[in-house]
């Protein structure tokens, strides 16, 4: 396998190594390692409204980029995680490009995916106004299970999984030292089985929403449902949206609270996604634990306000960037601004110092290629 080259700026993290100081040749090839469907997203920005059945409506913007577990698996390389995928992939356009963008432009490793003939990709179609937002999905599930292809993916120090799919094969993960991290969906049935959890057994953390957190643990906020997950998994974390963000780390013995950044959306599409790729990032790191919820609240914040799902995912240019711009602002005797850098000062010792190049957002057409400097 070849691992990106922090000197390609092509690659994750697009030359920064956030975890440079703490890696050692005994380290597995991978931080993180990933398993899901990939759906080519096509999303409908600057709409009034939702339409109405039968009502044909004039989006101003509109954006196309890798969804689904692309989300995740390009927030976690932006960061500069060593990012893994294992997935199912078509051999229609819609997939050659978005491996194209995944293994060439993002520095994910595909090398347990798999290309399968007579395939086609998953799309979904997501319009997004006002917060708010509507999906149509369409696709198959791929050939062979994904478990079987996990098998042969190199090894990584974390694992991010859906309790919903497979978990034999992240079970025997867990077993040999991989920091597993769950996440669940919303459960349509609507019983909201406790023993949908009982898989948290093998798991380091679990990062649901406040509605599923509080549906599973039959609490009535956030706070009670991570005091009731924190008895499962010893790092249990609570979103909340704008509300912001709980967590209790047993291995640490902390408990933090973090209110969200405030901004204005345009389209959250996998904001939960990088919430989790910092949250993997900062415990690998080993931050204290509200550090690691102010800096993925951070992440999500930057990534709302841009759309396009996985490619509008923050890289460390675009963190730079913040930290510069508000330090400024904070000089200038901006008191908000003040009172946020006083927030985030750990970034002092985390930001990089030197230029680092950014991303470029996703395009309402095909793109050949995602990196800034080509533009």
């Amino acid at each position: 396998m070849t691992l990106p080259d922090p000197a390609d700026p092509a690659a994750a993290g697009a030359g920064w190594d956030p975890l440079a100081d703490r890696r050692t040749a005994a380290d597995p090839p991978l931080d993180v390692l990933l398993s899901g469907t990939v759906f080519f997203d096509i999303v409908f920005t600057g709409l009034d409204r939702l339409p109405e059945p039968g009502q044909e409506m004039w989006a101003k913007g509109m954006g196309s980029s890798p969804g689904g577990i692309a989300n995740l698996a390009i927030a976690a390389a932006r960061l500069g995680l060593r990012t893994g995928l294992v997935a199912g992939f078509g051999d229609d356009a819609y997939a050659d490009w978005m491996w194209h963008t995944m293994a060439h432009e993002e520095g994910i490793d595909l090398s347990a995916s798999r290309r399968y003939p007579d395939f086609h990709t998953a799309l979904t179609a997501s319009m997004a106004a006002h917060g708010d937002r509507a999906m149509v999905t369409h696709g198959h599930h791929p050939p062979e299970p994904l478990a079987a292809l996990a098998s042969g993916a190199p090894e990584a120090r974390a694992a991010v999984v859906d309790l919903g799919g497979q978990t034999d094969w992240w079970g025997r993960l867990a077993a040999r030292g991989t920091r597993v991290f769950a996440d669940i969906g919303f459960d349509a049935t609507g019983r909201w089985d406790p023993a949908d959890l009982d898989p948290l057994a093998h798991c380091h953390g679990f990062t649901p929403n406040a509605l599923e957190a509080m549906a599973y643990t039959r609490t009535d906020s956030a706070g009670a449902a991570v005091r009731a997950l924190a008895e499962r998994v010893p790092l249990a974390v609570v979103t909340d949206g704008a509300a912001g963000a709980y967590a209790i780390d047993h291995a640490t013995g902390e408990e933090a609270y973090c209110p969200a950044v405030p901004v204005e959306a345009t389209d959250t599409t996998g904001a939960g996604d990088v919430f989790t790729a910092a949250m993997v990032l900062g415990t690998l790191a080993e931050w204290p634990l509200e550090e690691r919820l102010q800096f993925a609240a951070l992440c999500s914040a930057l990534a709302v306000q841009q759309f396009g799902g996985s490619l509008a995912a923050p890289g460390w240019g675009d963190l730079a960037d913040w930290w510069r711009h508000l330090s400024r602002a904070a000089d200038g005797g901006d008191l908000r601004a003040a009172y946020t850098r006083d927030r985030y000062r750990f970034l002092d010792g985390v930001v990089p110092t030197h230029p680092v190049q950014g991303r470029r957002r996703a395009q309402g057409t095909f793109a050949l290629r995602s990196d800034a400097g080509e533009h």
